[in-house]
């Protein structure tokens, strides 16, 4: 039976976020290695096969779960500027603060996080493909925003802050050295004193 599985995942059925939220939450209590279609099925309630057509390959599952956590925080970002359409600051620190509080409760964040620290390095390899294509929506998602506001910057100064954000965004979603408000100030801090316009809610940094 089992020499007969397709491989080909179709354009996403009515079980294929189902499937990806049972393999988040598997991965998270029990590791990369404990996600196989055969528990994916039972858990959905659904056959291999199913599993099989609307995935395909574990590879391409992982790529299916960062891509769903990715779509999220991009989102997270244009709802924090859509807020604050004439304040770029900001804009700025609702997003970081945001993205930090989204990533604090996320559960594959949390597995891969403890995978760095020996628990389970199979889902790591698979993640770093996907590094490249996260820091790219990011930074061309900033660039789009930040664009709209007209800053007194060149293309090149705003392709520098927007970097430093993303990378620095990127370290503490990983590993959170304090809370989100705190990280958001200090980048809305430097975001502020970097356009030399200071917005009237840039007072001494929200920290404590």
């Amino acid at each position: 039976m089992d020499e007969t599985l397709s491989f080909a995942p179709t354009v996403g059925g009515q079980y294929r976020q189902p499937i990806i939220a049972a393999a988040i939450e598997m991965t998270a209590r029990g590791g990369w290695s404990s996600v196989t279609m055969a528990r994916l099925a039972e858990h959905v309630g659904v056959s291999r096969q199913t599993v099989y057509n609307e995935i395909g390959s574990k590879a391409e599952l992982a790529d299916a779960m960062v891509t769903h956590h990715l779509d999220q925080f991009l989102a997270v970002v244009r709802d924090a500027f859509d807020r604050h359409p004439s304040d770029l600051v900001e804009a700025i620190y609702d997003a970081v603060r945001d993205v930090l509080q989204l990533a604090a409760g996320n559960l594959l964040l949390r597995a891969i996080a403890s995978a760095t620290h020996g628990a389970d390095t199979e889902l790591l390899p698979l993640l770093t493909t996907q590094a490249g294509t996260l820091i790219t929506r990011t930074t061309a998602l900033l660039e789009q925003r930040v664009t709209a506001y007209q800053p007194d910057l060149t293309d090149e100064q705003a392709s520098v802050v927007i970097d430093v954000i993303v990378r620095t965004v990127l370290s503490h979603v990983m590993q959170p050295a304090r809370p989100p408000a705190h990280t958001a100030d200090g980048l809305a801090w430097m975001v502020s004193h970097v356009l030399g316009q200071p917005s009237r809610a840039r007072k001494p940094l929200r920290y404590g």
